[in-house]
């Protein structure tokens, strides 16, 4: 299979996916009731769009494509209003978070689709210990070739969104001691971490044919990296995000990334390369464990320094883009979360109240479908 052309889109043009939680009323585990949840909202107005996900007890929604902020933000409220709705309607809720704090991988069914069932023939159990969930961004690109050197230039800022969504320190029952112990799970997979360091679309294809030739890949769906490119789409897709436990918080990081690119673009304040990637695995790895309190090393000047303070450096630079894309108010929010903490904290703050783990379950899902 060759590799596809690049489409063109309008740059800096917005999708966002969000991976969710199917949950039951009576105990707040996790339900294998996907298909009653997909019926239930087949008939949803809207131009979002809602699909299964590899195991039962997931669904993943999708945003039309967006430019702004305030669009956005009220595609997602919609979407997550007519869900809450139809899941009300069976006796569900539905929340966000990047792990379910105490089910067990054994005990979780793959969605009956040819595609599910063959990743699960071939990857065995890591693919039920695949139910986490993640926020996926999507980012316009005029050709391929941007594409690529946005992807290699967003390399740094990977740790930001790591550590702003981060949203699962449970695994089983157990605190983790990751603020996002759910990019464990991923990282499992044999093609996941970061793309190869190729610059141009061409080169890409190269690389490309010899991985099909292997017979390791059958097309793009095959790799799980951190930022990959999606050439149907034209865009590039950031893949490192929990799914927050609210839409507002989603749609604020959409549109951080959307600044990140508009600079990069405008003002190139850097060439990306190969050497960048020599402390991606150690800002990564800082990114999962401590959240916000981690430490990166810039990858240019090697310098170290704390993660919420390299957020903030970077906010306060993007302001001007900011405000030209109308998206002040998801900067801001994400100024004011790095002193209240990330979503993890939330969570571990309910838990240290004596809160049990469903009842922790309950108060995410509440949030998530718009509890005060």
């Amino acid at each position: 299979m060759a590799l596809q052309e690049f489409t063109a889109s309008d740059p800096l043009t917005l999708g966002v996916e969000l991976e969710l939680q199917i949950l039951s009323t009576h105990d707040f585990d996790l339900a294998p009731q996907a298909e009653d949840l997909l019926r239930e909202t087949a008939r949803h107005t809207g131009a979002w769009d809602i699909k299964p996900e590899i195991t039962r007890s997931m669904i993943e929604i999708g945003t039309s494509i967006q430019r702004e902020h305030a669009p956005l933000l009220a595609e997602l409220h919609d979407l997550r209003t007519q869900i809450a709705q139809a899941a009300r309607r069976l006796n569900l809720v539905v929340a966000g978070g990047g792990t379910h704090p105490f089910q067990h991988w054994s005990e979780q069914q793959i969605f009956p689709t040819e595609r599910f069932h063959y990743i699960s023939e071939l990857y065995g159990y890591l693919a039920k210990q695949f139910t986490v969930f993640g926020q996926h961004v999507h980012v316009g690109c005029r050709h391929g070739d941007e594409a690529l050197w946005l992807l290699h230039s967003l390399s740094r800022y990977v740790p930001h969104f790591i550590a702003l969504s981060a949203s699962s320190p449970y695994v089983q029952g157990q605190d983790t001691g990751f603020d996002s112990a759910r990019l464990n799970s991923v990282f499992a997979f044999p093609l996941s971490g970061r793309a190869p360091f190729v610059r141009s679309w061409d080169e890409f294809g190269v690389f490309f044919d010899k991985m099909t030739a292997t017979g390791v890949v059958q097309s793009m769906k095959d790799f799980y990296w951190d930022i990959r490119p999606k050439p149907e789409f034209g865009t590039i897709e950031l893949r490192v995000c929990d799914t927050p436990l609210s839409v507002d918080k989603a749609a604020a990081l959409a549109c951080y990334l959307q600044c990140i690119c508009r600079q990069l673009i405008e003002e190139r304040p850097f060439e990306p390369s190969e050497d960048d990637y020599l402390v991606y695995t150690f800002n990564r790895f800082q990114a999962c464990r401590f959240g916000l309190d981690g430490e990166i090393v810039d990858p240019k000047t090697k310098q170290r320094s704390r993660l919420r303070d390299d957020i903030l450096r970077t906010l306060v630079r993007l302001d001007e883009h900011a405000l030209d894309l109308k998206a002040l108010d998801a900067t801001q929010s994400l100024r004011d979360s790095l002193f209240e903490g990330n979503d993890a904290r939330w969570l571990r703050a309910l838990r240290a109240q004596g809160e049990p783990l469903p009842g922790v379950v309950e108060q995410a899902a509440q949030r998530w479908m718009g509890a005060r």
